[in-house]
């Protein structure tokens, strides 16, 4: 398929209304104020001086290294848990009753988790595949790469790789897929850069789990690399971090891992560091 996305460079504005938001909304607040529309990125967030500061002023490698001293400590959680946190993480700002899934866009009763047609269940970003960590606590149980998704969307996923084209996914909303990648639809490609970019700093191969690392091939199979990267890069400057995605950033720090996504905070660290 013809590339014709027009690539957004990021920009050091001054301090954002949604950077304030992402770091004082919570569940409640969020099902009023949460959209899917992009928010500006910002120079400067509330964590800047306590949660980053090791990190602030530091590029490339170095920058990469320093977050992931910051962002490994963090509060593990059970892949039986993972269900009732994604109701709370994932819920539609639109209807407390409903988780909002992620490549589909569709808004879904909570109680309908499970493995059946209809249902919603819990998909690994990051495939598991992709790194050997199945559902072990751990990568396999990490909040910030999983998302509520329909059962058959995600299956069609699978372990594919991020890469642009394809055909229509079925009530996929908008997302494509050929024999070797997926595409999610437009407003989470962003979403789904960061999650892949945060996994690729957290775990690095330190603490018994394979070092995941992103690479510019599809058909990474079982090898604890995904890709593209050069993809996610564009998916993160045209898709910037929305209200949405900063309070699901937020809940899961102050609930339940207690650790951030680096780059829903500052997405332009992601060109700072590949």
């Amino acid at each position: 398929m013809p590339d014709t996305h027009i690539r957004r460079r990021w920009t050091v504005p001054a301090l954002a209304s949604a950077a304030l938001l992402a770091a004082t909304l919570v569940p409640s607040a969020a099902a009023d104020a949460a959209t899917e529309a992009p928010a500006a990125a910002a120079a400067t967030t509330a964590h800047d001086d306590t949660y980053y500061a090791a990190a602030i002023g530091k590029t490339g490698t170095a920058l990469k290294s320093s977050l992931h001293t910051i962002v490994r400590n963090q509060t593990k959680i059970s892949y039986s848990a993972v269900w009732d946190a994604l109701k709370v993480t994932d819920q539609d700002p639109a209807n407390s009753n409903n988780v909002k899934l992620l490549y589909s866009g569709i808004s879904r009763s909570k109680s309908l988790n499970g493995g059946d047609t209809g249902d919603w269940n819990r998909e690994h970003v990051w495939a598991k595949s992709h790194g050997d960590f199945g559902t072990s606590t751990g990568p396999g149980t990490d909040l910030h790469h999983l998302r509520a998704e329909d059962v058959q969307v995600n299956s069609v996923r699978g372990n594919k790789d991020f890469d642009n084209g394809g055909s229509a996914v079925a009530n996929g909303g908008g997302s494509l897929t050929d024999s070797d990648s997926f595409e999610p639809r437009d407003a989470v490609k962003g979403d789904v850069a960061r999650m892949i970019l945060y996994m690729a700093v957290r775990y690095e191969g330190d603490d018994s789990w394979a070092d995941l690392e992103p690479n510019e091939k599809v058909n990474n199979g079982s090898s604890p690399y995904i890709g593209k990267l050069s993809v996610l890069k564009q998916w993160n400057d045209e898709d910037p971090p929305d209200a949405f995605e900063q309070n699901r950033n937020q809940v899961i720090y102050d609930r339940y891992q207690h650790n951030r996504n680096p780059f829903i905070d500052h997405p332009e660290w992601v060109e700072a560091i590949w």
